[in-house]
């Protein structure tokens, strides 16, 4: 008989409906051909297959609030500009001028009144209709009869976040999610802010960074501090579209780990998380886990925070969401943070990791995002001004703290190690379900099924 994750029940209390087990997906027992992790051919049939065939998420609305408020999105060759309309409206714009092409926007975000292009200063309003063109007494007028509006692609939001397709065969936005888009939109991701956003660039096939980010299985090899405050039991569940969800207890050790009644630092930091004083706590590691659950729900009570609609397994653990094609979500109550696994342009080798914490402040003593996340010392986290983008270039530490500076280390020598003639593709076990859910619907693209 083989293997059932579904016997783990890592929920405590009473039934929530939030954690029901999704209907089961299966997705066969095959070995993908390697090539997909280092060919160029392959790299191409995904850009022109399923990056332009899907929905892509361009970034959080909290950037996008305003009328005239903007993001630059760049993936893979192209860039795009999404901005916020008068009418409260989005609306998704190549970013290239149609008049010698140049870009238009150079800055990750801001807030503008209308476009102008740097060479030439033709302008076009936020809709993308062209409003002037320099000296347009110099061109015959059956040139200008030409479309010269900006080129847009389809845009739309929920769940606080903003998505672009450059598909007019796509489903809408929330259809395409299914049931990730009600459950997405319980954090009110919208209400928060960013207060941390790095690119680090890292020498590795942008689907190892998608296997690695959707799988706890490598944690006791690769990251053996986590085994004292993270349980390898996990519930995984799968949706259509190649979405997924895991939840992650947290504030327990795993079976792995040898002492399971010592409250150790780990421990100790979630729990002050909770507002609990780690000194004052009386329980052992088996039951520090309830005691953050019943301690973050009578603290929102004393901060009129609705914890109601959150189940007790949403206050401790980490509940993470896989948006395909390339996002990874873990979500809190208190923050969330977004990862984004983008393909470089020419190289697939390569690629940009992209990583956006969002947390919505509250005036309360103790009450911040997550430790674990690894903020900066003296992260703003009021949300009063939105942080620039720190970029951190091939070759150097992405400083992003020991979990994941410990995946940018290894992921270089899985890359390595998928061009080699010995490696005939990936075996995946049942812990590993996501990755396997995540490459049959990426196979359903490039096979020509979508």
């Amino acid at each position: 008989m083989s293997f059932d994750f579904r016997l783990w029940d890592i929920h405590t209390g009473a039934h929530h409906p939030f954690n029901d087990r999704a209907p089961r997906i299966e997705n066969g027992t095959g070995r993908p051909d390697p090539n997909r992790y280092h060919g160029a051919d392959y790299k191409d049939a995904e850009w022109n297959r399923m990056w332009t065939q899907t929905w892509l998420l361009a970034g959080p609305t909290s950037d996008l609030r305003d009328d005239g408020d903007f993001v630059r999105f760049d993936i893979a060759d192209e860039s795009f500009i999404v901005v916020r309309q008068e009418d409260g409206s989005l609306k998704a714009h190549y970013n290239v001028c149609p008049h010698r092409g140049s870009q238009l926007i150079l800055s990750d975000f801001g807030s503008i009144g209308n476009f102008t292009c740097p060479f030439h200063s033709w302008q076009f309003a936020l809709d993308g209709t062209n409003t002037k063109v320099t000296d347009e007494f110099s061109f015959h007028p059956e040139t200008l009869c030409h479309d010269r509006n900006l080129t847009s692609v389809r845009c739309e939001e929920v769940a606080g976040l903003a998505f672009i397709s450059l598909s007019n065969d796509m489903p809408p936005l929330r259809e395409w999610l299914g049931p990730v888009a009600d459950q997405l939109e319980t954090y009110d991701i919208g209400a928060m802010n960013v207060i941390q956003h790095k690119h680090t660039e890292w020498a590795a096939n942008w689907k190892g960074g998608v296997d690695a980010f959707y799988e706890i299985y490598h944690l006791h090899a690769v990251h053996p501090e986590t085994q004292g405050v993270m349980d390898d039991r996990t519930q995984i569940d799968l949706y259509p579209n190649g979405m997924s969800r895991q939840f992650v207890p947290f504030g327990q050790p795993s079976p792995r780990f040898p002492d399971q009644l010592s409250v150790n630092e780990g421990i100790k930091m979630m729990l002050r998380d909770a507002g609990i004083d780690p000194d004052a706590f009386k329980g052992t590691a088996q039951d520090s886990r309830a005691a953050i659950q019943v301690s973050k729900r009578e603290r929102a009570k004393r901060f009129g925070l609705d914890y109601d609609k959150f189940s007790d397994t949403q206050l401790s653990d980490s509940t993470i969401y896989g948006i395909f094609p390339n996002v990874q979500i873990g979500c809190h109550p208190e923050a969330v943070f977004i990862h984004r696994f983008l393909p470089h342009p020419d190289d697939p080798n390569r690629f940009t990791y992209d990583t956006c914490i969002l947390f919505a402040h509250v005036d309360a003593p103790g009450y911040g995002p997550p430790a674990w996340m690894g903020l900066a010392d003296g992260t703003d986290t009021t949300g009063m001004t939105r942080p620039e983008i720190e970029r951190v270039p091939l070759g150097e530490p992405p400083n992003l703290g020991q979990v994941l500076d410990q995946d940018s280390e290894l992921l270089p020598i899985v890359q390595k190690g998928s061009r080699s003639r010995g490696f005939r593709g990936p075996i995946w076990s049942e812990q590993e379900a996501r990755l396997r859910h995540f490459h049959a619907e990426l196979d359903r693209y490039i096979d020509g099924e979508i």
